[in-house]
């Protein structure tokens, strides 16, 4: 008797990702770099879904490599770098400001359902001191292990008349200092820049756009068309090489006994 033969079309390198916390996928995550002033993809990689969209920066800021692989990655020159929050944290933000980047990410706010948020707290790393709504002035106290620290308040809530709108703990408010705080505060303060927001606001909908051609149902959409992360980030170069010359095209790419120009 002769048996079926059973095939799995189960991907084992994909993974569960999470876009919110109501909205998730299962498969991988395409990461572009691209041009805004002349709205061209520059780089492109692949993870699988769970993986941190920070944890690619340093591949779609260096010099593109062929899909297979060959050759190293070659870090790129200081440019400016714009981005959402995923690539605002303390540790990227000051990983791309030590190497010369200037960055425009939105350190998202920090919130407290229970009272005041800690972005009410006037945080001093350089003093040492964190300022409370009361008017009080607590000092940091730097974790042994792992950077950041901590500031008290303790001995200030008891009597404190802003306690009922700040917190509901029995020991006071505590606020927690990350390892990276200093360059945190730093680009709170940036962004609070009228031309900061303005640059930001400027920039975003072109690399939003261009992210939209990208994933346009025409050349395949949101979804994988093969399987595997080395095939997909084939898939995904030539898709962006698609893009960029449907772009170029549409400014009057042609060839002339010279090269290629742009009319």
């Amino acid at each position: 008797m002769a048996r079926d033969r059973v095939i799995s079309t189960v991907d084992p390198e994909a993974r569960h990702g999470h876009k919110s916390r109501a909205r998730t996928f299962d498969g991988y995550k395409a990461h572009l770099a691209i041009d805004p002033d002349d709205e061209l993809i520059t780089n492109v990689t692949v993870t699988p879904a769970n993986s941190p969209d920070r944890d690619v920066v340093d591949d779609l800021l260096a010099e593109p490599v062929t899909p297979s692989g060959d050759g190293a990655a070659v870090s790129a020159e200081p440019v400016t770098v714009f981005g959402d929050s995923a690539y605002a944290d303390g540790a990227t933000l000051d990983k791309l400001a030590e190497a010369g980047h200037e960055v425009f990410a939105k350190v998202p706010p920090v919130r407290n359902s229970k009272g005041y948020s800690k972005d009410e707290f006037r945080i001093d790393p350089d003093a040492g001191t964190v300022g409370c709504p009361a008017g009080h002035t607590a000092p940091i106290r730097i974790r042994r292990s792992g950077g950041g620290g901590q500031a008290r308040f303790a001995p200030w809530c008891t009597s404190c008349p802003l306690r009922a709108a700040c917190t509901t703990s029995r020991s006071g408010r505590m606020i927690t200092i990350h390892p990276h705080e200093a360059r945190l505060q730093q680009a709170k303060a940036a962004q609070r820049d009228p031309d900061w927001q303005q640059t930001y606001r400027a920039t975003r909908p072109t690399v939003e756009r261009k992210i939209a051609h990208f994933t346009r149902r025409l050349r395949g959409g949101r979804q994988a068309r093969c399987r595997g992360e080395a095939r997909i980030l084939t898939d995904a170069f030539t898709r962006a090489g698609a893009v960029n010359l449907a772009n170029l095209a549409v400014r009057g790419l042609h060839f002339t006994p010279t090269g290629w120009a742009i009319a």
